[in-house]
């Protein structure tokens, strides 16, 4: 199977990049062909606008739909670009490896979105939720977070973590066709111990290893 992590954190030695780190090992050693797009040390470019594309389908008015759905025909995408749609294209597992920042996506991580999931290649014409291209194939969320677990539940200081994820499990993955696998969260890892983060790494190691065998979550549970 084709793996893409799509690693978001600025710092190498992060908690973050041992996550993918392993999730590379793990999912490498069991035959998966793993690509990893670490946007920090590929400097991507986050923001969406004529720098997408090679052709021009009006150039008195720049609309990013308009354009992509004209790239999309004419194959006219920027090189930098293309190379990522088409990591997407050939994934059969998407994972975002990033720490929440103000209860979302990384910038970059959500530039990359906003530039790869274009018009015409990956939705479009009808083909999204269930007719979306990515029908059975599987994405999901590997993230940190400062805060403790006990704040991320219904009641807690900053609420439930499947209601703030819900926009890019619904909008982004489900939009496009993905099965969507439980978010791993991983709390704190600059708070605890050495050992409390090496129980985290193992608990990752330990699923990362069964995420083809897991049963999605249903649309009721983002």
């Amino acid at each position: 199977m084709q793996v893409l992590i799509v690693h978001a954190h600025p710092e190498p030695q992060s908690f973050n990049g041992a996550m993918t780190r392993t999730a590379q090992q793990v999912l490498g050693d069991q035959g998966h062909q793993v690509t990893v797009s670490d946007l920090y040390a590929m400097n991507f470019h986050a923001a969406s606008d004529r720098s997408n594309f090679a052709t021009v389908a009006d150039a008195g008015y720049f609309k990013p739909q308009a354009e992509e759905s004209n790239a999309s025909e004419h194959g006219g995408f920027a090189p930098e670009l293309e190379a990522e749609i088409r990591k997407l294209e050939a994934a059969d597992l998407l994972i975002f490896q990033f720490p929440i920042w103000w209860f979302g996506l990384p910038a970059i991580l959500k530039g990359w979105v906003d530039r790869v999931f274009v018009m015409g290649r990956i939705y479009g014409g009808g083909r999204v939720y269930e007719t979306g291209r990515f029908r059975g194939r599987r994405a999901m969320l590997s993230l940190t977070t400062g805060a403790p677990p006990e704040t991320w539940v219904s009641g807690g200081r900053h609420g439930d973590i499947d209601a703030i994820l819900r926009p890019i499990h619904r909008g982004i993955f489900q939009f496009v066709g993905y099965d969507v696998l439980r978010p791993q969260l991983s709390c704190s890892p600059a708070r605890v111990s050495d050992e409390e983060r090496a129980t985290m790494l193992t608990a990752w190691r330990v699923r990362a290893a069964g995420l083809f065998a897991e049963t999605p979550m249903e649309v009721g549970e983002y």
